[in-house]
């Protein structure tokens, strides 16, 4: 999809510096052998403790995003200033990392007022990024950053997400009565960026801008509902009717 000039002109410069950050964050951890970077920190903005993987990888997103406004980070608050916000997860899924499970990445959305303006995720394990900007929905690989393609829906999906079911085992053990599989990955940010790849998506419990803002912009065409303690996001009316009707949600969105 070629870029258009609108798009070059407003936002273009901040894409491209998030895809530099990504790819500098990816350097950095991929394979990392440095033990500074798994030393636990104090607890950040976000409520979690921080690692010093965390840290560097906002560390890194802050040199090559700070010009462009406030940055709102989850580890260190509020960083710089300016018209704009940009709303960043450094290291999505950090527990994941730790772990060696091959879901983790970086979240980051561009909020101009009260819009926002563009949301990239980027999946560091599987080295794809997933945008949207006013103008386009995307999806390409972190390196080959032009052979980007459009996003379109599944229609074969079989399997949801689940982020925190934890918090929900009603609703667990319900979906599990009807037949109706689910993953609980454990990174809020990059399972509703795949949210057009499977049947459905869901969150339960604090929501955080640092896990939501670019999330839930990217699959904002998508069937939704969301309020200060739920988001559940499909792709067929139907199936995200039953969803409401499973865990008690009006048909109204809030």
């Amino acid at each position: 999809m070629p870029s258009s000039k609108a798009f070059l002109a407003e936002y273009g410069a901040f894409v491209q510096a998030s895809v530099d950050a990504c790819i500098e964050i990816d350097g950095r951890l991929n394979g990392a052998r440095d033990e500074s970077l798994f030393v636990m920190h104090d607890v950040g903005a976000g409520g979690d403790r921080s690692f010093g993987f965390d840290l560097e990888a906002e560390r890194i997103a802050v040199k090559h995003l700070s010009r462009f406004g406030t940055i709102c980070s989850e580890e260190s608050g509020s960083i710089g200033e300016g018209e704009c916000r940009i709303v960043l997860d450094p290291l999505d899924g950090s527990d994941n990392f730790l772990s060696g499970f091959p879901f983790y990445g970086v979240s980051i959305a561009l909020v101009e007022g009260e819009k926002t303006r563009v949301g990239l995720v980027c999946d560091l394990a599987s080295k794809r990024c997933f945008l949207r900007t006013p103008d386009r929905h995307v999806t390409f690989p972190l390196y080959a950053r032009t052979l980007e393609t459009p996003v379109i829906r599944n229609p074969h999906a079989k399997v949801g997400l689940f982020e925190k079911a934890r918090h929900r085992p009603d609703g667990a053990r319900a979906l599990v009565e009807r037949g109706w599989k689910f993953r609980t990955p454990g990174a809020v940010a990059l399972s509703f960026a795949h949210a057009h790849y499977v049947k459905y998506v869901l969150f339960f419990g604090t929501m955080r801008p640092y896990d939501m803002q670019a999330a839930l912009y990217l699959c904002g065409d998508l069937h939704h509902y969301v309020d200060d303690a739920v988001a559940i996001v499909a792709q067929e009316r139907g199936t995200f009717e039953t969803l409401l009707e499973i865990f008690e949600l009006p048909k109204e969105r809030p």
